[in-house]
């Protein structure tokens, strides 16, 4: 899952809210196919993270994801943090703190999750907590079949087969939960910090609620310079990359449009978790990732895109 990832236009604003200044130079790349790349890179920093758990404990990767992000956002906003305490006051200062804290237990659980179910089938439930923030936000009662349908599937994947951890579903509706926070604490940050600077804030502050956990549950393996790599690499295919694609996808294109195409997120990470960790998926599980797919894109298929945050 990026820094910033969610289906509908909730995250559309939100997204350009936070991201407002440099991106990386891809304008001759269309907006579907840096989606698409940002997604394949993901879940496979997804896929490469669960290959190191019989290595470390989720908690240490995820603290090395964690910290590899904040030290590349930080560095992108150190001329605007040096003042971050002096320029803004501390209610601005406690969302940036909540928006970290949601960031960290989001990416906590769902590590947590991986650890213990299919990465499809983790992906897919965790994907209710923005398509409800999508539903709200829209107040269409017909909006109430799509999630009945992403209930259902959900519902599905839960009883659908197999020995489904039903801890790892737990931990994954419990990301759900910390995305939606996240979504609406994107937005709200944006609206108080220019540029990627809340966003960078919020990774720090992330970082370090993780880092104790992370360190005293990954003891000497920290230390591992082939581990403390390839954690590297996930935090790079995790945040960054798709961070960057997708901010850039946004400035040229509807968000209700990014929010369709994000919808594919549970599909894409199915197939990673089919070919990288061989985690063959029977057709009930198909069918319901299916339904919870269909019930993003319904969602935000016809919803119109929300004014933009103010700049700060």
């Amino acid at each position: 899952m990026a820094l910033a990832e969610a289906p509908g236009p909730s995250f559309g604003s939100a997204a350009r809210a936070a991201g407002r200044g440099r991106t990386l130079s891809l304008g001759s790349v269309p907006p579907p196919a840096l989606i698409l790349v940002g997604i394949i890179s993901v879940q496979v920093g997804a896929g490469l993270a669960k290959h190191l758990f019989d290595r470390m404990p989720p908690s240490a990767v995820v603290t090395i994801r964690l910290l590899t992000s904040a030290i590349v956002l930080a560095f992108l906003a150190r001329k605007a943090l040096r003042t971050v305490l002096r320029d803004h006051s501390r209610s601005s200062l406690a969302v940036a703190a909540g928006f970290g804290l949601a960031l960290a237990l989001m990416n906590f659980s769902i590590y947590q999750s991986f650890s213990r179910i299919p990465l499809g089938v983790a992906v897919t439930v965790e994907f209710l907590g923005p398509l409800m923030v999508a539903i709200v936000a829209s107040r269409r009662p017909r909006d109430l079949l799509w999630a009945a349908l992403a209930g259902a599937g959900v519902v599905l994947l839960a009883k659908g087969g197999g020995d489904i951890d039903l801890v790892g579903i737990g931990f994954a509706l419990l990301a759900g939960g910390c995305w939606a926070a996240y979504i609406l604490l994107t937005a709200a940050t944006g609206r108080r910090f220019s540029g990627s600077t809340g966003l960078a804030l919020a990774s720090v502050v992330g970082t370090v609620a993780v880092l104790p956990l992370g360190v005293a549950s990954g003891g000497a393996a920290l230390l591992d310079p082939k581990l403390l790599l390839i954690g590297v690499g996930v935090g790079l295919l995790s945040s960054v990359i798709p961070y960057s694609l997708e901010l850039e996808a946004l400035r040229r294109m509807p968000a209700r449009v990014f929010g369709i195409l994000m919808s594919m997120e549970p599909a894409v990470a199915a197939l990673v978790g089919v070919t990288i960790l061989g985690e063959v998926l029977n057709g009930r599980q198909w069918f319901a990732i299916g339904c919870v797919i269909v019930a993003c894109a319904g969602a935000t298929r016809s919803q119109k895109d929300p004014p933009e945050a103010p700049e700060v």
